[in-house]
Protein backbone atom coordinates (compact mmCIF):
# COMPACT_ATOMS: atom_id res chain seq x y z
CA UNK A 1 0.00 0.00 0.00
CA UNK A 2 1.56 3.29 -1.13
CA UNK A 3 1.82 6.07 2.21
CA UNK A 4 -0.69 8.05 0.64
CA UNK A 5 -3.64 5.30 0.58
CA UNK A 6 -2.06 4.49 4.05
CA UNK A 7 -2.61 7.66 5.25
CA UNK A 8 -5.88 7.92 3.51
CA UNK A 9 -7.29 4.70 5.25
CA UNK A 10 -5.95 6.04 8.95
CA UNK A 11 -7.71 9.41 8.12
CA UNK A 12 -10.68 7.62 7.60
CA UNK A 13 -10.66 5.10 10.21
CA UNK A 14 -10.48 7.99 12.81
CA UNK A 15 -13.12 9.49 11.68
CA UNK A 16 -15.54 6.50 11.96
CA UNK A 17 -14.08 5.56 15.56
CA UNK A 18 -15.10 9.29 16.51
CA UNK A 19 -18.53 8.93 14.51
CA UNK A 20 -19.10 5.70 16.72
CA UNK A 21 -18.28 7.49 20.04
CA UNK A 22 -20.26 10.54 19.65
CA UNK A 23 -23.58 8.68 18.66
CA UNK A 24 -22.93 6.22 21.51
CA UNK A 25 -22.65 9.20 24.12
CA UNK A 26 -25.73 10.83 22.52
CA UNK A 27 -27.58 7.84 21.94
CA UNK A 28 -26.66 6.79 25.96
CA UNK A 29 -27.53 10.22 27.27
CA UNK A 30 -30.98 11.03 25.65
CA UNK A 31 -32.15 7.56 26.50
CA UNK A 32 -33.25 7.90 29.73
CA UNK A 33 -34.56 11.19 30.72
CA UNK A 34 -35.45 12.28 34.20
CA UNK A 35 -38.96 11.47 35.39
CA UNK A 36 -40.68 14.64 36.60
CA UNK A 37 -42.62 14.16 39.82
CA UNK A 38 -44.70 17.18 41.24
CA UNK A 39 -45.37 16.72 45.07
CA UNK A 40 -47.78 18.99 46.62
CA UNK A 41 -47.52 19.36 50.78
CA UNK A 42 -47.52 21.80 53.67
CA UNK A 43 -44.35 21.64 54.61
CA UNK A 44 -42.46 24.86 53.79
CA UNK A 45 -41.03 25.01 50.11
CA UNK A 46 -37.86 26.11 51.61
CA UNK A 47 -37.59 23.43 53.86
CA UNK A 48 -38.53 20.83 51.87
CA UNK A 49 -36.32 21.90 48.54
CA UNK A 50 -33.47 21.94 51.24
CA UNK A 51 -34.27 17.59 52.42
CA UNK A 52 -34.68 16.93 48.91
CA UNK A 53 -31.48 17.90 47.64
CA UNK A 54 -30.00 15.95 51.18
CA UNK A 55 -31.50 12.89 50.08
CA UNK A 56 -30.94 10.28 48.01
CA UNK A 57 -33.72 11.49 45.73
CA UNK A 58 -31.86 14.85 45.17
CA UNK A 59 -28.65 12.75 43.67
CA UNK A 60 -30.92 10.43 41.50
CA UNK A 61 -30.08 11.57 38.28
CA UNK A 62 -33.42 9.60 37.23
CA UNK A 63 -35.84 11.91 38.76
CA UNK A 64 -36.63 15.67 38.91
CA UNK A 65 -38.74 16.41 42.01
CA UNK A 66 -41.21 19.79 41.86
CA UNK A 67 -42.47 20.77 44.96
CA UNK A 68 -45.54 22.85 45.40
CA UNK A 69 -46.40 24.86 49.08
CA UNK A 70 -50.12 24.21 49.53
CA UNK A 71 -52.71 25.92 52.10
CA UNK A 72 -54.59 23.47 54.39
CA UNK A 73 -57.67 25.39 53.90
CA UNK A 74 -57.79 25.55 49.83
CA UNK A 75 -56.34 22.41 49.38
CA UNK A 76 -59.40 20.18 48.68
CA UNK A 77 -60.90 22.53 46.26
CA UNK A 78 -57.16 23.37 44.51
CA UNK A 79 -56.58 19.45 44.20
CA UNK A 80 -60.27 18.70 42.36
CA UNK A 81 -59.69 21.70 40.00
CA UNK A 82 -56.64 20.58 38.91
CA UNK A 83 -57.41 16.83 38.35
CA UNK A 84 -60.22 18.48 36.26
CA UNK A 85 -58.04 20.33 34.32
CA UNK A 86 -55.85 17.14 34.28
CA UNK A 87 -52.81 18.74 35.74
CA UNK A 88 -52.60 17.52 38.97
CA UNK A 89 -50.04 16.39 40.92
CA UNK A 90 -48.18 12.94 40.98
CA UNK A 91 -47.97 12.73 44.67
CA UNK A 92 -49.87 14.34 47.53
CA UNK A 93 -48.81 14.64 50.93
CA UNK A 94 -52.34 14.01 53.27
CA UNK A 95 -53.77 13.58 56.74
CA UNK A 96 -55.20 10.69 58.81
CA UNK A 97 -58.72 13.24 58.42
CA UNK A 98 -57.92 14.00 54.70
CA UNK A 99 -58.04 10.29 53.64
CA UNK A 100 -61.81 8.79 53.27
CA UNK A 101 -63.41 12.21 50.44
CA UNK A 102 -59.56 11.37 48.86
CA UNK A 103 -59.44 8.03 48.68
CA UNK A 104 -61.07 7.89 45.40
CA UNK A 105 -58.43 10.07 43.78
CA UNK A 106 -55.56 7.70 45.66
CA UNK A 107 -53.30 4.86 43.99
CA UNK A 108 -53.20 2.39 46.64
CA UNK A 109 -50.15 0.67 46.62
CA UNK A 110 -50.93 -3.26 46.82
CA UNK A 111 -49.72 -5.09 49.37
CA UNK A 112 -47.22 -7.26 47.29
CA UNK A 113 -45.28 -4.02 46.36
CA UNK A 114 -45.30 -2.99 50.07
CA UNK A 115 -45.51 -5.41 52.62
CA UNK A 116 -48.44 -4.60 55.66
CA UNK A 117 -45.49 -6.75 57.67
CA UNK A 118 -42.77 -4.46 56.64
CA UNK A 119 -45.36 -1.08 57.35
CA UNK A 120 -46.27 -2.12 60.57
CA UNK A 121 -42.68 -2.78 61.53
CA UNK A 122 -41.46 0.38 60.32
CA UNK A 123 -43.92 3.04 61.64
CA UNK A 124 -45.47 4.29 64.57
CA UNK A 125 -48.88 2.51 64.87
CA UNK A 126 -50.67 5.74 64.30
CA UNK A 127 -49.66 5.25 60.99
CA UNK A 128 -52.11 1.96 60.13
CA UNK A 129 -54.65 4.90 59.53
CA UNK A 130 -53.45 4.78 55.69
CA UNK A 131 -53.99 0.68 55.48
CA UNK A 132 -56.79 -0.47 54.03
CA UNK A 133 -57.47 -3.96 53.04
CA UNK A 134 -56.15 -3.63 49.47
CA UNK A 135 -52.97 -1.61 50.59
CA UNK A 136 -51.30 1.47 51.60
CA UNK A 137 -53.02 4.68 50.51
CA UNK A 138 -49.89 6.63 51.82
CA UNK A 139 -46.61 6.07 53.21
CA UNK A 140 -46.47 7.79 56.81
CA UNK A 141 -44.17 11.15 56.54
CA UNK A 142 -44.37 13.62 59.23
CA UNK A 143 -45.89 13.76 62.70
CA UNK A 144 -46.87 16.18 64.68
CA UNK A 145 -48.48 15.28 68.43
CA UNK A 146 -50.47 17.10 70.91
CA UNK A 147 -48.76 17.91 73.59
CA UNK A 148 -48.74 20.56 77.15
CA UNK A 149 -47.14 23.97 77.17
CA UNK A 150 -47.22 25.84 80.87
CA UNK A 151 -46.49 28.53 82.06
CA UNK A 152 -44.00 28.24 84.62
CA UNK A 153 -44.25 31.73 86.16
CA UNK A 154 -47.85 31.03 87.19
CA UNK A 155 -47.27 27.65 88.69
CA UNK A 156 -44.37 29.17 90.37
CA UNK A 157 -46.33 32.28 91.81
CA UNK A 158 -49.14 30.08 92.65
CA UNK A 159 -47.15 27.20 94.29
CA UNK A 160 -47.97 24.52 92.11
CA UNK A 161 -44.12 22.58 91.65
CA UNK A 162 -45.32 20.61 88.32
CA UNK A 163 -47.60 20.61 85.46
CA UNK A 164 -50.40 17.68 85.73
CA UNK A 165 -50.30 14.06 84.36
CA UNK A 166 -53.50 12.91 83.93
CA UNK A 167 -56.94 15.11 83.21
CA UNK A 168 -58.20 14.29 86.87
CA UNK A 169 -55.69 16.52 88.12
CA UNK A 170 -56.94 19.80 86.34
CA UNK A 171 -59.87 19.61 88.36
CA UNK A 172 -58.30 21.39 90.87
CA UNK A 173 -56.00 23.37 89.33
CA UNK A 174 -58.04 26.47 87.84
CA UNK A 175 -59.26 27.48 91.71
CA UNK A 176 -55.18 27.53 91.86
CA UNK A 177 -54.15 28.75 88.50
CA UNK A 178 -57.25 31.07 88.01
CA UNK A 179 -57.37 35.13 88.64
CA UNK A 180 -60.53 37.49 88.32
CA UNK A 181 -61.10 41.03 88.54
CA UNK A 182 -63.89 42.55 90.74
CA UNK A 183 -66.47 41.99 88.37
CA UNK A 184 -65.66 38.75 87.87
CA UNK A 185 -63.86 38.65 84.49
CA UNK A 186 -60.68 36.33 83.96
CA UNK A 187 -57.52 38.53 83.99
CA UNK A 188 -55.83 34.85 84.33
CA UNK A 189 -56.87 31.65 83.57
CA UNK A 190 -55.69 28.17 84.48
CA UNK A 191 -56.83 26.43 81.03
CA UNK A 192 -58.90 26.90 77.88
CA UNK A 193 -61.34 24.26 77.70
CA UNK A 194 -64.98 23.87 77.78
CA UNK A 195 -65.92 26.04 74.57
CA UNK A 196 -64.57 25.56 70.63
CA UNK A 197 -64.13 28.95 68.99
CA UNK A 198 -61.52 30.39 70.73
CA UNK A 199 -59.84 27.32 72.17
CA UNK A 200 -57.22 26.57 69.40
CA UNK A 201 -56.61 23.21 68.65
CA UNK A 202 -60.39 22.16 70.13
CA UNK A 203 -61.18 19.40 67.95
CA UNK A 204 -57.54 17.70 68.76
CA UNK A 205 -58.27 18.57 72.52
CA UNK A 206 -61.59 16.68 72.33
CA UNK A 207 -60.01 13.85 70.05
CA UNK A 208 -57.10 13.10 72.70
CA UNK A 209 -60.17 12.87 75.89
CA UNK A 210 -62.54 10.44 73.49
CA UNK A 211 -59.49 8.03 72.89
CA UNK A 212 -58.20 8.04 76.92
CA UNK A 213 -61.30 7.14 77.48
CA UNK A 214 -60.93 4.22 75.69
CA UNK A 215 -63.20 5.15 72.68
CA UNK A 216 -62.45 4.61 68.59
CA UNK A 217 -64.48 7.09 67.84
CA UNK A 218 -64.92 5.14 64.43
CA UNK A 219 -65.11 1.49 63.76
CA UNK A 220 -63.31 0.29 60.62
CA UNK A 221 -63.33 -3.63 60.84
CA UNK A 222 -66.70 -3.85 58.80
CA UNK A 223 -67.83 -3.76 55.68
CA UNK A 224 -68.56 -0.22 55.89
CA UNK A 225 -67.06 2.22 58.86
CA UNK A 226 -69.43 3.53 61.56
CA UNK A 227 -69.37 5.87 64.36
CA UNK A 228 -68.91 4.13 67.90
CA UNK A 229 -70.02 7.34 69.62
CA UNK A 230 -72.70 5.93 71.61
CA UNK A 231 -71.01 2.67 72.28
CA UNK A 232 -71.14 1.46 75.94
CA UNK A 233 -67.91 0.37 78.17
CA UNK A 234 -70.23 1.08 81.44
CA UNK A 235 -72.61 3.27 82.42
CA UNK A 236 -72.10 6.03 79.90
CA UNK A 237 -70.44 6.24 76.76
CA UNK A 238 -66.76 7.34 77.03
CA UNK A 239 -68.25 10.33 74.25
CA UNK A 240 -70.73 11.42 77.44
CA UNK A 241 -67.95 11.09 79.63
CA UNK A 242 -65.60 13.00 77.95
CA UNK A 243 -68.16 15.84 76.63
CA UNK A 244 -68.86 16.31 80.49
CA UNK A 245 -65.41 17.04 81.19
CA UNK A 246 -64.97 18.48 78.51
CA UNK A 247 -67.39 21.40 78.98
CA UNK A 248 -67.68 21.86 82.88
CA UNK A 249 -64.54 23.98 82.60
CA UNK A 250 -66.81 26.60 80.78
CA UNK A 251 -69.58 26.32 83.62
CA UNK A 252 -69.66 29.54 85.71
CA UNK A 253 -71.60 27.54 88.68
CA UNK A 254 -68.75 24.46 88.44
CA UNK A 255 -65.29 25.25 90.53
CA UNK A 256 -63.55 24.16 87.66
CA UNK A 257 -64.44 27.20 85.87
CA UNK A 258 -61.98 28.70 83.59
CA UNK A 259 -62.71 29.93 80.32
CA UNK A 260 -64.86 31.22 78.39
CA UNK A 261 -66.01 33.05 74.88
CA UNK A 262 -65.44 36.49 75.24
CA UNK A 263 -61.18 35.64 76.05
CA UNK A 264 -59.25 35.84 73.85
CA UNK A 265 -57.61 32.89 71.42
CA UNK A 266 -56.05 30.14 73.64
CA UNK A 267 -52.79 31.17 71.89
CA UNK A 268 -52.68 34.68 71.99
CA UNK A 269 -53.63 34.00 75.71
CA UNK A 270 -50.95 31.83 76.31
CA UNK A 271 -48.54 33.95 74.70
CA UNK A 272 -49.57 37.17 76.87
CA UNK A 273 -48.61 35.53 79.92
CA UNK A 274 -51.98 35.13 80.85
CA UNK A 275 -52.99 31.16 79.85
CA UNK A 276 -51.50 28.43 82.59
CA UNK A 277 -51.58 25.85 80.39
CA UNK A 278 -52.18 25.41 76.65
CA UNK A 279 -52.73 22.15 74.55
CA UNK A 280 -50.86 22.52 71.24
CA UNK A 281 -48.97 20.45 68.85
CA UNK A 282 -45.19 20.19 68.53
CA UNK A 283 -44.93 22.31 65.25
CA UNK A 284 -46.21 25.33 67.37
CA UNK A 285 -43.23 25.41 69.12
CA UNK A 286 -41.06 27.46 67.09
CA UNK A 287 -44.46 30.14 66.77
CA UNK A 288 -44.56 30.41 70.72
CA UNK A 289 -40.56 31.33 70.46
CA UNK A 290 -40.59 33.62 67.94
CA UNK A 291 -43.81 35.46 69.02
CA UNK A 292 -42.36 35.76 72.54
CA UNK A 293 -38.95 35.35 73.13
CA UNK A 294 -39.23 36.32 77.13
CA UNK A 295 -42.15 33.65 78.00
CA UNK A 296 -41.04 31.39 80.35
CA UNK A 297 -43.01 27.81 79.32
CA UNK A 298 -41.82 24.23 79.13
CA UNK A 299 -43.11 21.03 77.49
CA UNK A 300 -44.33 17.92 79.06
CA UNK A 301 -46.22 15.24 77.52
CA UNK A 302 -50.25 15.20 76.71
CA UNK A 303 -52.13 14.61 79.80
CA UNK A 304 -53.78 10.87 80.46
CA UNK A 305 -56.25 9.10 81.77
CA UNK A 306 -55.58 6.62 84.89
CA UNK A 307 -58.48 4.52 84.27
CA UNK A 308 -56.47 3.94 80.78
CA UNK A 309 -54.66 1.00 80.07
CA UNK A 310 -51.88 2.15 77.15
CA UNK A 311 -50.38 6.39 76.95
CA UNK A 312 -52.82 8.08 74.13
CA UNK A 313 -51.26 10.74 72.51
CA UNK A 314 -53.39 12.36 69.44
CA UNK A 315 -51.16 13.56 66.97
CA UNK A 316 -51.76 14.96 63.49
CA UNK A 317 -50.06 12.13 60.85
CA UNK A 318 -49.40 13.36 57.38
CA UNK A 319 -48.50 10.56 54.31
CA UNK A 320 -47.07 10.67 50.88
CA UNK A 321 -49.89 9.24 48.68
CA UNK A 322 -49.66 8.50 45.34
CA UNK A 323 -52.38 10.28 42.96
CA UNK A 324 -54.21 8.26 40.54
CA UNK A 325 -54.12 10.32 37.56
CA UNK A 326 -50.01 10.62 37.92
CA UNK A 327 -48.14 9.65 34.63
CA UNK A 328 -45.05 8.44 36.09
CA UNK A 329 -46.48 6.00 39.18
CA UNK A 330 -43.52 3.82 39.22
CA UNK A 331 -41.18 7.16 39.12
CA UNK A 332 -43.71 8.57 42.13
CA UNK A 333 -43.30 5.25 44.25
CA UNK A 334 -39.47 5.24 44.00
CA UNK A 335 -39.71 8.98 44.92
CA UNK A 336 -42.27 7.93 48.00
CA UNK A 337 -39.31 5.33 49.12
CA UNK A 338 -36.59 7.30 48.85
CA UNK A 339 -38.21 9.93 50.73
CA UNK A 340 -38.86 7.57 53.91
CA UNK A 341 -35.70 5.60 54.14
CA UNK A 342 -34.52 5.98 57.88
CA UNK A 343 -31.92 7.65 56.70
CA UNK A 344 -34.14 10.95 54.59
CA UNK A 345 -36.71 10.43 57.86
CA UNK A 346 -33.50 11.46 59.90
CA UNK A 347 -33.06 14.14 57.93
CA UNK A 348 -36.58 15.51 57.95
CA UNK A 349 -36.48 15.99 61.51
CA UNK A 350 -33.79 18.79 61.35
CA UNK A 351 -35.51 20.73 58.70
CA UNK A 352 -39.19 20.19 60.64
CA UNK A 353 -37.83 19.98 64.54
CA UNK A 354 -40.81 17.18 64.37
CA UNK A 355 -40.57 13.91 65.95
CA UNK A 356 -40.13 11.05 62.90
CA UNK A 357 -42.55 8.63 61.93
CA UNK A 358 -40.30 5.74 61.69
CA UNK A 359 -40.04 3.11 64.83
CA UNK A 360 -36.24 2.80 64.69
CA UNK A 361 -35.42 6.10 64.84
CA UNK A 362 -37.55 7.09 68.52
CA UNK A 363 -35.80 4.20 70.07
CA UNK A 364 -33.10 6.58 71.02
CA UNK A 365 -34.36 9.27 73.34
CA UNK A 366 -32.94 12.73 71.83
CA UNK A 367 -30.73 14.89 74.35
CA UNK A 368 -32.74 18.34 73.49
CA UNK A 369 -35.80 18.53 76.33
CA UNK A 370 -38.71 19.34 73.93
CA UNK A 371 -37.54 16.80 71.28
CA UNK A 372 -37.52 14.05 73.74
CA UNK A 373 -41.03 15.14 74.84
CA UNK A 374 -41.93 14.72 70.70
CA UNK A 375 -40.56 11.72 70.23
CA UNK A 376 -42.03 10.16 73.42
CA UNK A 377 -45.22 11.46 71.89
CA UNK A 378 -45.00 10.15 68.82
CA UNK A 379 -44.17 7.24 70.12
CA UNK A 380 -47.66 6.85 71.48
CA UNK A 381 -49.56 9.02 68.96
CA UNK A 382 -52.90 8.15 68.38
CA UNK A 383 -56.13 8.97 65.70
CA UNK A 384 -58.97 8.19 64.52
CA UNK A 385 -60.57 7.11 60.70
CA UNK A 386 -61.94 10.96 60.27
CA UNK A 387 -64.59 10.80 57.29
CA UNK A 388 -64.20 14.69 56.73
CA UNK A 389 -62.05 16.37 58.58
CA UNK A 390 -63.96 20.05 58.50
CA UNK A 391 -67.61 18.82 59.05
CA UNK A 392 -66.79 16.66 61.85
CA UNK A 393 -64.79 19.53 63.27
CA UNK A 394 -68.28 21.48 62.81
CA UNK A 395 -70.44 18.79 63.96
CA UNK A 396 -68.23 18.20 67.25
CA UNK A 397 -68.35 22.27 67.77
CA UNK A 398 -72.53 22.02 67.66
CA UNK A 399 -71.97 18.77 70.37
CA UNK A 400 -70.32 21.36 72.43
CA UNK A 401 -71.88 24.79 72.02
CA UNK A 402 -75.50 22.47 72.85
CA UNK A 403 -74.34 21.57 76.01
CA UNK A 404 -73.07 24.40 77.11
CA UNK A 405 -75.83 26.63 75.90
CA UNK A 406 -78.53 24.30 77.41
CA UNK A 407 -79.85 23.28 74.59
CA UNK A 408 -79.36 19.82 75.12
CA UNK A 409 -78.37 17.19 77.62
CA UNK A 410 -74.95 15.70 76.95
CA UNK A 411 -76.89 12.11 75.93
CA UNK A 412 -78.45 14.10 73.48
CA UNK A 413 -75.78 16.10 71.91
CA UNK A 414 -73.85 12.67 71.85
CA UNK A 415 -76.86 10.84 69.62
CA UNK A 416 -77.21 13.75 67.37
CA UNK A 417 -72.81 13.74 66.38
CA UNK A 418 -73.24 9.77 66.63
CA UNK A 419 -76.41 10.06 63.54
CA UNK A 420 -74.27 12.83 61.71
CA UNK A 421 -70.96 10.69 61.52
CA UNK A 422 -72.83 7.72 60.54
CA UNK A 423 -74.60 9.65 57.70
CA UNK A 424 -71.20 10.83 56.43
CA UNK A 425 -70.11 7.29 55.47
CA UNK A 426 -73.58 6.58 53.57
Amino acid sequence: MSKFKLGLTIVFSAFIIIGVIIFAASKGSGSTPAAQITIWGFLPKQSFDQFVSATAVGKDKTLVVTYVQENPASFENDFVNALANGAGPDVVMISQDMVAQNQNKLLTIPYANYSERTFKDSFVQEGELFLNKNGVVAVPFVIDPLVLYWNRDIFSSAGVSLPPKYFDELLTLPSQLSQTDKSGNFTQSAVALGEWGNVRNAKAIFSDMLLSAGSSVVDTTGTTPRSTLTDTTGAISPAEASLDFYTQFANPTKQTYSWNRSLPNSLDYFLSGNLAMYFGFASELATIRAKNPNLNFDVTAMLQSRQAVKKISFATIYGLAIVKQSKNASAAFKTITELTTDDSINTLESYTNLPPVKRSLLATAPTDPYKAVFHQSALVSAGWFDPDGAVTDAMFQNMVESVTSGRARTSEAVNSANDKMNSLFR
